[in-house]
């Protein structure tokens, strides 16, 4: 069997005939041919330097300890972990601390994954329903430079792509320490000569190293179907996920040190969370008779977030604690149009426009004790609709010069109901016109140079556009707009010299301010403008056939636009460094993983940061007949270093007063897990 694993960029082979087995004495067994999407050729393709695509073949052997690591697949970027493992990952990219997602926009089959105006955090990023072994690609972008790319992707973005068949079908079983056991199984299969249907399952239960148990139980469930019709493509594709999971949020480095609990111990034994996701969306893809195409998508997806949380003990209420609860319910739903063409023999022309509509019934925050309510901060119902159009044109000036030319429009509009405070309800809009500008130079064969500039935005929570008092001190409130501008530029370089592929770029990001709406506080939270200037390095070897090898490493300064000392924005990494390699030697696979990030501020005066954090986890795989066994030694080294620092105030029992304090999640320590995978 010749085996394929298809990137961004193949379109071609996806046309290619299937290969029949020769018969009899003649039968012949081809070299496995394994695509990497990093080793793709992109220049004349690629926009700017910073660009990418990552295929199957780069991640399918890469140790992953959660499903949200999946995005460290891009240069540069970190996904982090400070509570239960069915909360969204904390993200880290071009020196943001993006929360879970309030700059870093991700999309899995043309459907967004961001939540607007969501109950935790504004651009909430859940990637946990995906199936890793079902992703064919990451495409991913950074910096506001593309006009399809519209809210939440000033920092950066990435666009998960499923497979449309499976080679061969699949069951596998892992088994780990502290309780880890995870099921998944995938198939596809034919119900005509141009249709196919792929289905994947998986199941997980895990209690993790802390001396709480997290008794996570996740299910997940996908389904795709695939047609061809002539010049048309259809598909349709359903997910649903559940979980639940107890969580030991970051704890107080002094109670650490007094032995009160030891680094896996928690505070408060009641946090964690539950959570679901139901979706379906379908595409359908039409092929001109000229070559130019139209896509058309549609999309609809159910979730439910309630998550309990406590970050300062008894700060705020000395008898039932300061543990709260975030609600957020809702059905979103929209559409988006595409289509590119050719015009004459220099021209590419591409165009689009979406539309989407958060249904959100029930946001709120409430005071808990023993995950029971107590009292309402905030609740809310907010409609929440937006409009988007943009278009780019390609022009290649010379053979070796082209440019492209981008502007996209948005507008927001809103409606907020505030059941607990009338006067904070209400409606608002806002608009924004985003350009961009971009330059491609090839001065030798295998060498592209590019300038990049752009504007974009992340949305604000709405709440803050209507927002008349404080709910929790009752003080009035500065509202703040729905939109908020980002401008960027980036100069870079792109080498693809044989099987060595590398690129640089540098860049430059500033924000009009980073505006937040604060869940834990419902209410806002002005930031002054800020401005980031960094530089990143990618590098991809497959120097033989057997050893492919990456590295990337991203520097980046990141610094509030206001005058004095104070201009140090907490949580900014640094310093972020990752590499791999995978080698083959049939029937053996061996890989491993490092990631190193640090230098990120935990105060404005930059007096005190929080401790560099390296990680490095190494697996093998061996192929007998129809099996792969397995291993995973995650944190190899045993590291105690933190997966997040904060520092801030908190009062545990006991205490007399608050105490600033380093607050932080530890990275969990070494762990072995074993898998059984067979293919049918």
């Amino acid at each position: 069997m010749r085996h394929i694993c298809l990137s961004a960029g193949l379109v071609g082979l996806l046309a290619m005939p299937a290969l029949a087995e020769p018969a009899g004495d003649t039968e012949e067994r081809l070299e496995a041919v394994i695509v990497h999407g990093r080793g793709l050729e992109l220049i004349g393709e690629a926009g700017a330097a910073s660009e990418g695509v990552v295929g199957y073949a780069d991640f399918e052997d890469r140790p992953l300890s959660r499903v949200g690591e999946l995005v460290e697949v891009i240069p540069g970027a970190v996904a982090t972990q400070h509570s239960g493992e069915g909360k969204a990952n904390q993200y880290f990219l071009r020196g943001f601390n993006l929360d879970h997602g309030t700059d870093f926009s991700a999309s899995v089959d043309g459907v967004p994954v961001n939540l607007r105006t969501h109950g935790h955090g504004q651009g909430y990023l859940d990637l946990n329903f995906l199936i890793p072994e079902i992703v064919e690609r990451v495409d991913y972008w950074k910096g506001p430079y593309r006009a399809f790319n519209g809210d939440f992707s000033a920092a950066g973005s990435a666009r998960f792509r499923t497979y449309d068949t499976l080679e061969q079908a699949f069951a596998q079983l892992s088994v780990g320490e502290n309780g880890y056991v995870r099921g998944v199984a995938a198939g596809s299969f034919a119900t005509g000569p141009q249709t196919h249907i792929l289905l994947a399952g998986e199941a997980q239960a895990y209690d993790g190293p802390w001396d709480l148990d997290q008794d996570l139980e996740k299910l997940n469930g996908f389904a795709k179907l695939v047609h061809e019709a002539g010049a048309w493509r259809f598909e349709v594709s359903g997910s649903v996920y559940d979980s639940s999971w107890t969580a030991t949020d970051q704890i107080p480095l002094r109670a650490v040190q007094s032995g009160q609990i030891g680094r896996f111990g928690a505070i408060d034994t009641d946090l964690g969370g539950e959570t679901h996701r139901y979706g379906l969306a379908g595409h359908a893809l039409y092929t001109h008779a000229d070559g130019s195409e139209t896509e058309l998508t549609g999309y609809a997806a159910d979730y439910e977030l309630s998550l309990f949380s406590d970050f300062t003990y008894f700060l705020e209420d000395p008898v039932n604690g300061d543990e709260f609860e975030q609600h957020d319910a809702r059905t979103y739903y929209g559409a988006a149009v595409r289509h590119e063409r050719a015009v004459g023999e220099r021209t590419k022309l591409r165009l689009g426009a979406d539309v989407r509509v958060d249904d959100i019934s029930d946001v709120g925050l409430f005071r808990t004790a023993g995950r029971q309510r107590i009292s309402t901060v905030r609740n809310d119902s907010v409609e929440e609709r937006s409009l988007a159009a943009w278009g780019e044109a390609e022009f290649a000036i010379t053979d070796t010069l082209r440019t492209t030319l981008g502007l996209r429009g948005d507008y927001y509009e809103a409606d907020v109901d505030a059941h607990s405070l009338p006067v904070n309800g209400g409606s608002a809009d806002d608009s924004l016109l985003s350009p961009s500008l971009a330059l491609a130079w090839q001065p030798a064969d295998g060498i592209e140079l590019y300038a990049s500039y752009g504007q974009g935005f992340h949305s604000n929570d709405v709440r803050g556009a209507t927002i008349t008092i404080d709910p929790a001190s009752g003080d009035p409130a500065d509202r703040v707009p729905i939109l908020v501008r980002a401008e960027g530029a980036e100069i870079g370089a792109r080498a693809e010299l044989g099987a060595l592929k590398a690129s640089v770029a540098l860049f430059q990001l500033d924000l009009d301010s980073e505006l937040v709406f604060v869940g834990d506080a419902g209410t806002t939270e002005a930031n002054d403008a800020s401005s980031r200037t960094g530089v990143e390095a990618n590098l991809f070897w497959q120097p033989v056939d057997w050893l492919v090898t990456d590295l990337s490493a991203a520097w980046t300064d990141a610094e509030f636009d206001i005058p004095g000392n104070a201009t140090e924005i907490p949580g900014a990494v640094k310093r972020v460094l990752g590499g791999g390699f995978v080698a083959k030697f049939d029937p053996w696979t061996f890989s491993g993983r490092l990631r190193h990030f640090g230098g990120a501020p935990l105060i404005e005066d930059g007096s005190l940061e929080a401790g560099d954090t390296t990680v490095v986890n190494f697996a093998a795989n061996v192929d007998w007949r129809n099996v792969t066994f397995g291993l995973e030694l995650l944190n190899a080294f045993d590291s105690e270093d933190a997966d997040i620092t904060y520092f801030y105030e908190s009062q545990l029992a006991g205490e007399a007063g608050p105490v600033e304090d380093i607050h932080f999640h530890p990275v969990e320590p070494r762990q072995v897990r074993f898998s059984m995978r067979y293919a049918f």
